[in-house]
């Protein structure tokens, strides 16, 4: 397992997330002076974009992610991102969350799957902080957070070998490994089976600095081609046309890790019910975490990194559905299997001004500025006051 996993892994999930977002607000979007006090307008997507990006990329959030340690579970990283979501005015309820989690694990999943060479993870990373910029091209405070971000990237990934980042991919997909959640866009475009498996092209470019197969070189004892022989591939491949760039900006060439919710169509999901994956799920969520006491003073650093803002004036709420209807969110609630559901960390952004000052207190209990050694008795009183948030 790669100890340089963490940053990459929270980044493009992050990326996902923002897209997904983005998308169903812009669907879900009224003119300002048309709609009413419980309606999304273009500021209140803005907004809530700007919010999440805002904590996402907090600077001591940042020093602390990038530090080498091992991946967390998926309980442990699904909780940050709850935690990511109710950062603005937005709140999901658990169903819309379930779906905006699956969403972001598996478009991920894909990504690095058909990722040409281990290093083009870190092509993956960057077309989604290229596309992040986009969202706040007219915010240069968040520009500058952002581009910090990339440089430690660049700084820290550049000079690995082509084993480590082996490593990362492998690292990545044991992670993933046991989740195959239907998607419908992967389904329309036949790049998932009904079984929730991908399917891999035979065909497309080769990796940067390799050669298209179908020829095999005979070489003798001194280093000497003697021979050469064609087979027949059976794909349809051709030359990688130039590497992507590495640099703060420049050509990815890749295109994984873009918005594929660019053009308008339809995001939903469809819980596959194959008896190995519920299988395994629940086992993650029963079996004993070996690094429950490192993920609680994990989670309580970044989530001291994480300011609530005060308002002077409260505000009203808005609430995202990830679904088409509001009955086809409570159906999904209703039939969604046990298994497949986790606790949401409800943070609700936009109470009263007491339960803000509340909220306050509790975040600056959570704020380390020092490694205490926790006891089992202070962790499990952490993550009981995590789940009462």
């Amino acid at each position: 397992m790669s100890v340089r996993t963490l940053p990459l892994l929270f980044l493009n999930l992050g990326g996902e997330m923002l897209y997904i977002l983005d998308q169903r607000l812009r669907a879900q979007n009224i003119p300002g002076d048309k709609a009413r006090r419980d309606e999304w307008t273009e500021v209140d997507r803005k907004r809530v974009l700007h919010d999440i990006i805002l904590t996402m990329f907090n600077k001591n959030f940042i020093e602390e992610l990038f530090k080498p340690q091992e991946l967390y579970t998926k309980k442990a990283l699904r909780t940050i991102y709850d935690r990511l979501a109710h950062a603005s005015i937005m709140r999901l309820n658990q169903a819309s969350m379930d779906k905006l989690y699956d969403l972001m694990t598996m478009a991920l999943k894909y990504q690095v799957l058909l990722c040409p060479r281990p290093k083009d993870v870190l092509l993956v990373t960057f077309n989604h902080l290229d596309v992040i910029k986009g969202f706040i091209q007219d915010n240069p405070a968040l520009l500058h957070l952002v581009d910090e971000t990339f440089r430690r990237l660049i700084e820290v990934y550049a000079g690995l070998s082509a084993g480590q980042f082996q490593l990362i991919r492998q690292t990545l997909l044991a992670f993933f490994q046991d989740l195959h959640i239907r998607v419908s866009i992967f389904l329309k475009d036949k790049v998932q089976n009904s079984n929730g498996r991908f399917v891999l092209p035979v065909s497309g470019p080769v990796p940067w600095g390799t050669e298209v197969p179908g020829l095999i070189r005979m070489f003798n004892n001194k280093g000497e081609e003697v021979r050469r022989e064609e087979f027949q591939h059976g794909g349809n491949f051709d030359a990688a046309p130039k590497e992507g760039s590495f640099e703060l900006y420049g050509d990815r060439v890749l295109k994984l890790g873009t918005n594929m919710y660019s053009v308008n169509r339809p995001v939903e999901t469809h819980t596959s019910g194959t008896s190995k994956t519920l299988t395994s799920q629940t086992q993650q969520s029963i079996a004993p975490n070996p690094l429950a006491k490192e993920e609680l003073n994990f989670l309580a650093k970044l989530m001291g990194g994480m300011e609530i803002k005060k308002l002077s004036v409260p505000e009203p709420g808005f609430r995202l559905n990830l679904f088409t209807t509001d009955e086809e969110e409570e159906q999904a609630a209703l039939t969604r299997p046990e298994e497949l559901s986790h606790e949401v960390v409800n943070i609700q952004a936009i109470q009263d001004q007491q339960r803000n000052q509340e909220l306050a207190r509790i975040m600056e209990e959570f704020e380390v500025t020092d490694q205490p050694r926790w006891s089992a008795s202070k962790g499990d009183g952490l993550l009981a006051m995590m789940d009462e948030l």
